[in-house]
């Protein structure tokens, strides 16, 4: 009594104006109270199921009957701010036990479902409306009650990056195998549903990123860039200076955000060397957001800098890219542990290569090999490059042509460009002899050429077929592949 009793003095001294001010800040306080006291129950190991149900209580509105759809009243703003609060104060584990709460609890009513399928299938015998409206209903139960949340969540300040992070940790967490939950998957799939129309092309912008750009924006390029590490200032200055070109996707809700980003080099002829990669075209494209996986903006955003180029430079006329070969070494160190552990002496090398390496380094050649590619050594000895030269170049064009996952290319880089339509087109020796670059392809990189006219046709027959289109030099490097090694 004795708190609304200052409430009524205060709303008469200083108008509703103040009142309403009040109860805001107190119902803001309130609300940070409720999570840092259930967050504290969490952490003690104690209520952990009852806080969380209380939070999705609060939170997680009823399906309103399908009659009166539509017609509910807003949901507060502060149920939003709540769940994001709540679930940023969990530990990764609880984060996982929180989700499958979310998603088995929270998500469709399987019984009305099942009950309104039956319904589906008698309406069949009756009129074209009756069947119609009888999809429909099923149609809207078919809805979980998470659903409107996460709709809510994307419309207060920071709600769309928050989704974003929710599903990167839904990822990462049947990548690791934290959980198996078929709920947890249906729940990936929505928010991949929900994200793939909130970022759908058309509501991208293109930016081109220079060095007046903000600083905020230039520093998360230089944070993000998975191809290359930006070393420093200098590094990220030169990549969006003369002669480069540097391209984002962002989206209006996450301003200063973005979302994949591509650097482009512009030269006379297409690059076989990192080192001079003033040759290069396309020389790095980079994701920034693990909640966007499955949703492909890499590939849109290759060619609408291809039309913006193309209207800059009309004489442009050759698109190429200059990509990493992550996991070849990888592969070749798996193919060398895999013929030790069968006890027979490795066939992917030809005898007088392994002659040739002995001489070298010594024998068991199979031993040492594996030894200096898993260290790096080799590259202190130019006449064991000279040697390995041949060997790794046939080993990685096959690695990238021949070796597959359920019928496509293996290699994730080369799957990216084939699906654009692009063509395998140059393998080049010593091209990153960075230790990243020696690390994941024995310093090899790849070139794919994109031949505008063709890359439409080029795209359909790989995702139909499975068919890659390759230039000559990898189709030699493959047949001789076949011819010397034995797997």
């Amino acid at each position: 009594m004795l708190f609304f009793h200052h409430i009524s003095l205060l709303s008469c001294l200083a108008g509703r104006y103040q009142l309403r001010r009040l109860l805001g800040k107190w119902h803001r306080s309130t609300l940070v109270f409720r999570t840092s006291v259930c967050a504290t129950h969490l952490r003690h190991g104690s209520f952990a199921a009852s806080a969380m149900e209380e939070v999705l209580r609060r939170t997680v509105v009823p399906l309103p009957a399908y009659e009166i759809q539509g017609k509910s009243p807003p949901v507060p703003e502060s149920n939003s701010m709540e769940f994001i609060n709540f679930y940023r104060s969990l530990e990764t584990s609880q984060k996982v036990a929180f989700l499958e709460k979310v998603s088995q609890e929270f998500g469709v009513d399987h019984q009305a479902v099942a009950e309104l399928a039956l319904k589906l299938v008698e309406s069949q015998k009756r009129d074209a409306a009756t069947m119609l409206q009888a999809e429909d209903r099923l149609r809207y139960y078919l809805t979980p009650r998470y659903l409107a949340l996460f709709g809510h969540i994307s419309r207060v300040e920071g709600g769309m990056k928050f989704l974003l992070d929710l599903r990167g940790d839904v990822i990462e967490a049947l990548a690791a195998k934290a959980t198996d939950s078929p709920h947890i998957r249906g729940l990936n799939a929505t928010l991949k549903s929900m994200l793939s129309e909130w970022f759908s092309v058309g509501l991208l912008k293109l930016e081109r990123i220079t060095w007046k750009s903000p600083c905020e924006l230039l520093q998360k390029i230089s944070q993000y860039e998975a191809v290359h590490p930006v070393r420093n200032w200098t590094d990220i200055k030169h990549r969006v200076g003369p002669y480069r070109r540097c391209y984002a996707f962002t989206n209006g809700a996450m301003p200063g955000e973005p979302l994949v980003f591509l650097h482009v080099a512009l030269t006379e002829e297409i690059t076989d060397n990192i080192q001079k990669v003033k040759a290069a075209v396309f020389y790095s494209i980079s994701s920034t957001q693990v909640g966007l996986q499955g949703v492909e903006l890499g590939n849109y955003l290759i060619k609408r800098v291809v039309r913006e180029l193309q209207s800059e430079f009309p004489s442009l006329d050759q698109f190429s890219s200059l990509s990493p070969i992550p996991g070849f070494t990888v592969w070749l160190l798996g193919l060398l542990n895999q013929q030790r552990n069968d006890g027979r002496r490795s066939k992917i090398l030809m005898d007088t290569e392994w002659q040739e390496i002995e001489r070298l380094v010594g024998s068991p050649a199979p031993e040492r090999l594996r030894k200096l590619l898993s260290t790096n050594e080799w590259v202190h000895s130019e006449q064991l490059m000279d040697i390995l030269k041949p060997i790794l170049m046939r080993l990685c064009s096959w690695y990238l042509y021949g070796e597959k996952h359920r019928s496509y290319a293996l290699n994730q880089v080369a799957n990216f460009h084939l699906q654009n339509g692009a063509t395998m087109w140059r393998l080049n020796w010593k091209a990153d002899m960075s230790p990243r670059g020696i690390s994941a392809s024995c310093g090899m990189m790849v070139n794919y050429r994109y031949f505008l006219p063709d890359i439409g046709a080029n795209s359909a027959k790989y995702l139909r077929t499975k068919v890659i289109e390759a230039s000559e030099q990898i189709l030699n490097l493959v047949s001789q592949f076949q011819k010397n090694s034995k797997l």
